[in-house]
């Protein structure tokens, strides 16, 4: 596996890819990686000849009081676990590289920034845009992996990948969870064992309300009563907001007559937890 940390150097060894007619698969991360980041990465072999995994824990998405300085970081340790899995390149450069200078062009998304996590941080979205459009520009890959536990970040991806034409297929892998259902998450190191004992809480409460509508339940209404009695009976469990939304526009329906995301976040102590599942309804017999 060849480490780079800066952009000349990724660019180098990306013109010896295309030089090579290798198709090139992409794994964007902040690293501290996890079983999660991990099947992205096998993902991502499956469909390029040339895997790239890139960790840059990105300022720009987050906020004021929010965890930038002590998000969990361990460089060697990933280039470890990469190296087993075989990938050709990671790019880790610094906040200096990245962000030479102050960054004045602003992504936006009509809205989609400003529901679900993008009500709880405002400004995360645009900073998630912007560093991935600066990915996509320096790693030009054919096609980049996501997962689906962060589920609004992957269709915003999609939007600016359609919206300003990047040449990139994107792939969203489905969410890995520990035995007891908890997405795995790098932010689940700062929990407590009581904080992780209570977690998947979440997950329980979303596995309730997708039981609940493939029961015939089409109020989203009363789905989302359900997600929020749920999580608010466990003590140590509390409610950033519960949601059920079409999944392309994140919006309540006025009825479940069509695919939906349930999605939740909740904070266990200083701990912000995401997560979230996808429900087709069946089909209802006519009448």
């Amino acid at each position: 596996m060849e480490t780079l940390s800066t952009i000349a150097a990724a660019r180098r060894r990306r013109e010896a890819d295309r030089r090579e007619g290798r198709t090139v698969a992409f794994v964007p991360t902040m690293g501290f990686l996890h079983e999660g980041h991990l099947a992205l990465v096998r993902r991502a072999r499956k469909l390029g000849e040339a895997v790239w995994v890139s960790i840059f824990v990105n300022p720009t998405q987050f906020g004021p009081g929010e965890d930038f300085e002590r998000y969990p970081r361990d460089l060697e340790r990933d280039a470890a676990l990469l190296e087993v899995e075989g990938v050709d390149v990671l790019f880790a450069p610094t906040v200096e590289e990245m962000y030479p200078t102050k960054p004045v062009v602003q992504v936006g998304f009509s809205g989609l920034d400003a529901v679900l996590c993008g009500a709880s941080r405002p400004g995360h979205f645009a900073g998630v845009g912007l560093v991935v459009a600066r990915l996509f520009n320096i790693v030009e890959p054919h096609v980049a992996v996501f997962g689906q536990k962060d589920a609004q970040q992957a269709l915003l991806i999609r939007r600016l990948v359609e919206d300003l034409s990047f040449p990139v297929r994107i792939e969203v892998a489905p969410t890995v969870r520990e035995p007891d259902g908890l997405a795995m998450s790098s932010r689940n190191a700062y929990l407590s064992p009581e904080e992780r004992a209570a977690a998947p809480v979440l997950y329980r409460a979303l596995r309730a309300a997708r039981a609940a509508i493939l029961a015939g339940e089409r109020d989203p209404l009363a789905v989302e009563a359900l997600l929020r009695g749920r999580v608010e009976s466990e003590p140590l469990a509390r409610l950033d907001y519960a949601a059920c939304v079409d999944r392309q526009s994140l919006k309540r329906p006025e009825r479940i007559d069509g695919p939906v995301l349930l999605a939740l976040a909740a904070h266990l102590g200083s701990t912000r937890l995401i997560d979230n599942i996808p429900v087709d309804p069946p089909l209802e017999a006519s009448p």
